[in-house]
């Protein structure tokens, strides 16, 4: 455990820049989540053309995000972190010259799919040093203040200033500026972070040992049935977030400059998008405390799964019945707000489904994560020009529909009250086989 003395109950201070780190290179990312769909349409290219770029880079922000726990682990999180980095920058600026610049499809496919490697490699890997660095009784704690840290940077800056920005300066000048945001957030990680706690022993590992190690994180996907209804809970959780990201812009503002859409601007779809993940920066929070209370399994299964069907309905439903209304337009988003965040208690599900593979675990969750990010667009991209926005929208709440299911389905052991009292009294973690089935 790092000696020094923590603030705010966890947060030793090179933590805490380390969360002012995760912001601002999240910013960074995020400022092209509202309109790069659109700007890709824009410079000529089809839906389907821009769909595909969206999901060749979620499928490559899935395969970091599975490696990025168990590689942090056996090249130590500050290096994972500094590679993320260094990929994302590289790749940001080959994808700005050689794609955008020259309107070469085939150069934006390639280097915006392999600069997906490297948020994911960099955000994961600093999960990992949180966990190396907190007390254990304040993990689920931490996670909820890094997850408020993402939203603030990925969603309320980095979705609310191009809302200001584009209009005066481009899309084109935008993206250039991301890059900025996010030299800044690395450069404060890496400077900041270099004397946080890591565990040696698995980065001395031999080359077989850490293959073994990769290896582990996927194996458990197949030997618990658990663990891969979990999975494929947590890649539903987010689906439809990344999939709006794609399709409402086609929606709201137009999919081409002869199609106006429902009227809106891109602006007040940027302000929709910001309001949304704004919401989540509380909402992470409120979850996470409210988990323990209501039972993990049912928070995630009446607010995340059906209430995300009614949140998603709403998306189109609203829009359609009042048009260009951005106050009528901003419910929608306020709903998903509060839906999406509230399988926060995924994590403690999944590591507790896998007790004593808990690494592994957490690489699975990863994984899932990323390939939400794949899932979304490629729905956006195939089912759009055959079913339109609504059966896109259709699918995503069929999806939480499919994902209520399987939550009667998965048996996890959720710790009881009496449990955690005794945990957080005498520091005697509970047996898994001493805690209660809650379903």
């Amino acid at each position: 455990m790092n000696t020094e003395k923590p603030l705010f109950g966890f947060m030793t201070v090179p933590l805490i820049w380390g969360y002012i780190a995760i912001a601002i290179f999240m910013a960074g990312d995020g400022f092209e989540a509202a309109f790069l769909s659109k700007y890709i349409t824009d410079i000529g290219f089809s839906e389907a053309q821009s769909g595909f770029v969206f999901t060749v880079y979620g499928l490559m922000v899935a395969l970091s995000a599975w490696c990025s726990g168990v590689v942090a682990e056996i090249i130590t999180p500050q290096k994972a972190m500094f590679a993320g980095f260094a990929i994302w920058v590289a790749m940001h600026i080959f994808f700005m010259i050689f794609g955008l610049t020259y309107h070469n499809y085939w150069m934006m496919v390639i280097f915006y799919g392999i600069r997906g490697l490297g948020y994911p490699l960099f955000l994961y890997s600093f999960v990992v040093l949180v966990i190396y660095n907190v007390d254990k009784l304040q993990i689920s704690n931490a996670m909820g203040w890094f997850w408020a840290a993402y939203s603030v940077g990925f969603g309320v800056i980095g979705g609310f200033l191009p809302g200001f920005i584009n209009p005066v300066i481009g899309e084109y000048n935008t993206l250039w500026m991301s890059l900025g945001w996010v030299i800044v957030g690395g450069l404060i990680a890496l400077i900041t972070l270099h004397n946080a706690r890591t565990n040696k022993e698995k980065a001395n590992l031999t080359f077989k040992e850490k293959t073994a190690e990769l290896g582990q994180a996927i194996t458990i996907l197949f030997r618990n049935k658990n663990i891969f209804m979990a999975a494929l809970v947590r890649i539903i959780n987010t689906t439809p977030l990344f999939g709006f990201a794609v399709v409402m812009p086609w929606f709201l503002v137009g999919k081409t400059s002869q199609d106006h859409g429902l009227g809106f601007s891109k602006t007040e779809w940027q302000n929709i998008w910001t309001l949304f993940l704004f919401v989540t920066i509380f909402t992470n929070i409120l979850w996470g405390i409210l988990a323990d209370y209501i039972g993990w399994l049912r928070q995630v299964r009446w607010v995340g799964c059906i209430g995300g069907v009614f949140a998603c309905f709403s998306f189109y439903y609203i829009p359609i019945t009042y048009g260009h209304n951005i106050w009528m337009a901003m419910i929608p988003a306020i709903l998903f707000g509060i839906t999406v965040a509230s399988f926060m208690p995924m994590t403690a599900i999944f590591t507790t489904l896998e007790p004593h593979h808990k690494g592994a675990a957490i690489s699975i969750y990863n994984l899932s994560a990323g390939l939400s990010n794949f899932l979304g667009p490629a729905i956006a991209t195939t089912a759009v020009p055959f079913l339109g926005v609504g059966g896109a929208i259709g699918i995503y709440m069929g999806l939480y529909v499919f994902a209520a299911l399987l939550t009667l389905l998965i048996k996890v052991k959720q710790p009881s009250k009496e449990e955690r009292v005794k945990f957080q009294e005498n520091g005697t973690e509970p047996e898994y086989d001493q805690i209660i089935l809650e379903n």
